[in-house]
């Protein structure tokens, strides 16, 4: 029997008055670790869709379902009990607190007797050592500052944190956005990483390549509407950039481009 997918949207709108921020959103992350990629440019309606996922807004209209049942999130607590986590791009880590002590803020594993109860930094650091290196992640001291830490290397310390406790639906808000080559290369093989345990992966982005490295299906946003979902192979990467620029094809881009250069070194 083929298992539901594990989270679904159908034909999702969100209104804020007359302003239609979202309009017919489709799409599906299936289950058995696999990445959806929602790509869109600035404006595009991506913010809206993230804090709808993530219980910060209802629906207008349209549903979503999460293994194949529909449910409401009245809060982010909600989405979180439901097992979606969210990976925002300010990554809610305190730069002068320590990896473990980030790791753990608000589930901090504490030891002691006679109802004196302390944090047991032993075991966070261990712990927090040994997660980061299931995902690549090499430190030295789990004690260290976050603030010591690389773009990249802390984008994999909020992602392993996340599938620490317990997510199923990993959401990640534009992770490379502000990383250079060899740290959004990292980021993404700890996305891959992430697929290999079973966890659903929505990866929002506007870079093309990098959705297409990791990305096992795709939907596209403009202006809050949705062009398509499509799985891979369906679609090429020169396609999703036309479908993200609106429809302008990328050859007249290029031509454009060309002709602005040509004219520039005229003048």
């Amino acid at each position: 029997m083929e298992q539901p997918p594990l989270i679904e949207f159908r034909n999702v709108s969100k209104y804020f008055g007359s302003v239609i921020a979202l309009k017919g959103v489709s799409f599906k992350v299936d289950a058995g670790g696999v990445a959806c990629c929602l790509l869109g440019d600035n404006g595009a309606g991506k913010s809206t869709l993230i804090k709808t996922l993530s219980g910060v807004h209802q629906p207008s209209e349209g549903e979503i379902l999460i293994e194949g049942r529909p449910v409401v999130f009245e809060s982010p607590r909600d989405a979180m009990e439901a097992g979606i986590a969210t990976v925002y791009q300010d990554l809610a880590l305190v730069p002068l607190m320590s990896v473990a002590r980030n790791f753990f803020m608000g589930r901090e594993p504490v030891r002691g007797a006679l109802g004196v109860k302390v944090f047991d930094a032993a075991l966070a650091n261990r712990v927090a050592r040994e997660e980061l290196e299931r995902f690549g992640i090499r430190i030295r001291d789990a004690g260290q500052a976050v603030g010591t830490m690389s773009g990249g290397e802390r984008q994999s310390l909020a992602i392993a944190r996340a599938v620490y406790f317990g997510a199923k639906i990993l959401i990640l808000d534009e992770p490379t956005a502000a990383l250079g080559v060899r740290q959004s290369a990292n980021v993404l093989k700890t996305v891959l990483r992430v697929r290999s345990r079973g966890v659903g992966v929505i990866f929002i982005t506007h870079n093309v390549q990098h959705a297409t490295l990791v990305g096992s299906s795709f939907s596209i946003l403009n202006r809050g509407r949705s062009l398509g979902f499509f799985r891979k192979g369906e679609i090429t990467p020169e396609e999703l950039y036309n479908k993200m620029a609106g429809g302008r094809e990328m050859a007249d881009l290029q031509t454009e481009l060309a002709e602005m250069e040509r004219g520039l070194e005229a003048a």
